[in-house]
């Protein structure tokens, strides 16, 4: 009848005719549903697949371009960084030869009238050689070096030496506070305390004058570690080099120090030992 109708052909008859009875045909009629309903389930994971395969797609061409823009600012960040640390190191390398004109001066016995701007210039010198020296890890605690390179001659007594170490001792009590490029009266740097110290005694130009650290270790008489006396100045490098000299302080005796140690810490009585790199020869002025 559905032949006849339809104008189809007799394939429906066919499979009843071929098939062993009614059941067989109900048999294959559940068959092929149930394999349409799987192609159909098939179908539905495979479209969601599809869709999170899509967005993970989408994402990770966010995050490619995403990745790319960082990239390009890391980069940019880099060479902005490398360039101010060019800029710096170029800065620094002015400010050494500063340093090294003024150390030649001094070895070769010149009245050298070191100027304010010179003073300055050597402070940031000793500020930036102090940061770096924070940075550094495998200072020793004490350097092994050659023969002193300082003066051969003492400019002061004993009883001065003691009378600077009394001055040192009072503006630490006092809780004065640490600034760089000070020497006092109200504030003081490493090397501004040492200088208004030994002015507090007498000492003044042409004889005496504010250097920094470094250029404290040429300046003065060179003693053996072992041979301290009160009012001795240590020197501390974190390499070992007076060009990287980066503190000094005013021995006190029995192992100690008065010292201006920094803007954290500010002026202290501390042991000899509590700051890394001791050169091995401290300065008598």
């Amino acid at each position: 009848m559905n032949a006849y109708i339809s104008g189809g052909g007799l394939t429906d008859l066919e499979s009843i005719l071929s098939s062993n009875g009614p059941q067989d045909v109900i048999d294959r009629l559940s068959t092929l549903d149930n394999l349409g309903e799987g192609n159909k389930t098939a179908l539905r994971r495979f479209k969601v697949a599809e869709d999170i395969a899509e967005a993970a797609k989408i994402k990770a061409e966010v995050a490619k371009a995403n990745q790319a823009a960082v990239t390009v600012r890391v980069a940019a960040a880099k060479k902005e960084a490398d360039d101010a640390r060019s800029e710096q190191q170029k800065e620094v390398d002015k400010l050494q030869a500063v340093q090294d004109k003024l150390q030649r001066d001094l070895a070769s016995a010149k009245k050298v009238r070191i100027t304010l701007e010179q003073k300055r210039q050597l402070a940031i010198l000793e500020e930036t050689r102090a940061n770096e020296a924070s940075k550094t890890k495998t200072q020793s605690k004490i350097w092994k070096g050659g023969g002193p390179t300082g003066v051969s001659r003492i400019r002061t007594t004993e009883e001065q030496r003691l009378k600077v170490v009394e001055f040192a001792k009072k503006q630490v009590l006092a809780g004065k506070p640490y600034i760089w490029g000070s020497e006092g009266p109200n504030a003081f740097d490493c090397s501004g305390l040492v200088y208004a110290a030994f002015k507090s005694v007498g000492l003044g130009w042409p004889i005496w004058d504010r250097l920094n650290s470094s250029l404290y270790y040429t300046y003065t008489k060179q003693i053996p570690i072992a041979e301290m006396q009160p009012g001795d100045l240590i020197f501390y490098s974190y390499k070992g080099t007076q060009s990287t000299i980066h503190h000094i302080s005013i021995y006190a005796g029995n192992g100690m120090m008065w010292e201006a140690r920094s803007t954290k810490t500010g002026l202290r009585y501390s042991n000899i030992y509590s700051v890394e790199g001791m050169m091995p020869y401290a300065g008598r002025v």
